[in-house]
This record gives C-alpha cells, sequence and structure tokens, in this order.
C-alpha cells in the first residue's frame, strides 16, 4: 500500500544514499515524456525536503528542456536488494548550468568530471512509499566507466561542441537553456 509523506525521514535518506540508479521523469505540455537512467556517484539530499543530481553529458538533455516548459519531476529509486520497496520523490526543480553563479557551490558536492553537464536542485512537495514487490532482486556489480571514459578522451572543449551538436535542443525541439548566459 503506498503511503505519502511530506519529506525524507532517516530511513529514507539512508535508503536513497546505499542505492546505485534512479531514474526521473519529465515531461513538458506536448511531445514525449523522458524517463532516464541515473547512476554513478550522482545524488544528494541536501535536506528533508530538498535533493539534488550532477547530471552528466549525453546524447539528449530533455529533463532541462522540460524543466522550462513545465516545472515538475518526479524521482524514482527502487530496491533490487534487500527489502523490497519503491521510492518516489515528487516536487519542482531548479537547473543549473556552469555558467550559473551557484554552479561551484553544487558543483563541489560531486566527484569532478569532464561530462558534467546540469545540476538539479529539486524542493519536494511529496514523498510516496509503495511495495516494489515486483522488483527483481539484482546485484550490483560495479558503475560502468564508459560514460566517465568517453568524457575524459573528450576533454572539455569536446564536450562543450558535443553540447553545441547534440545537447541544445531536446528530441521535442525545445531548448535546454545549457549555454545560455
Amino acid at each position: 500500500m503506498a503511503k505519502f509523506y511530506e519529506s525524507l525521514s532517516p530511513q529514507l535518506t539512508e535508503f536513497i544514499e546505499n542505492q546505485k540508479v534512479f531514474f526521473t521523469g519529465t515531461a513538458a505540455a506536448e511531445g514525449r515524456v523522458n524517463v532516464s537512467p541515473k547512476g554513478m556517484d550522482s545524488f544528494r539530499v541536501l535536506s528533508p525536503t530538498q535533493v539534488a543530481w550532477l547530471n552528466l553529458t549525453g546524447s539528449g538533455n530533455e529533463t532541462a528542456a522540460h524543466l522550462k516548459q513545465i516545472n515538475r519531476i518526479t524521482i524514482m529509486f527502487c530496491a533490487f536488494e534487500g527489502k523490497p520497496l519503491i521510492l518516489r520523490l515528487f516536487g519542482t526543480a531548479r537547473t543549473i548550468h556552469e555558467q550559473d553563479a551557484d554552479w561551484d557551490k553544487y558543483y563541489a558536492m560531486f566527484p569532478p568530471s569532464n561530462g558534467a553537464r546540469n545540476i538539479f536542485v529539486v524542493d519536494l512537495s511529496s514523498v510516496q512509499t509503495s511495495c516494489g514487490f515486483g522488483v527483481p532482486l539484482m546485484d550490483y556489480k560495479e558503475d560502468r566507466p564508459v560514460l566517465a571514459d568517453w568524457a575524459e578522451r573528450k576533454g572539455k572543449e569536446g564536450i562543450r561542441e558535443y553540447w553545441n551538436e547534440k545537447n541544445l535542443i531536446s528530441i521535442d525541439g525545445l531548448p535546454t537553456g545549457l549555454l545560455d548566459d
């Protein structure tokens, strides 16, 4: 049975800190709904009502584009090991880009990466838990090194070129704000 909370408890914060993967969901008024898997050491609980994650460069930048249109987001964690649980975080988010004044403050919370693209700071409006009985048990092996290796080879200049080519407009033609001044 699903239960709703106004904020993250210490137990739910500990659950988040032990997860290796999470999923984000956003949508604009029109177009595709985006659900993205995220991993690596990229998520932080800032307070019982605020979280942040470092978004690394990828083939699209849908979350940033959607949040410029409609500021709502869902983040989901699933227990793939141990006691079953699904945790959903509902809220609104602020997108922070490298050129923004708050970038250094938040970026310092994460391991450095040439591929760092955005930081999303999410203010939680509600938190939901549900059973997770249908989620399979899986063993974590390790993070894939492919994305970090790719970003390292590209270097900062190569990453910026990639952003210009692939990350300024969403797949539905919406601006992402990535390099806006």
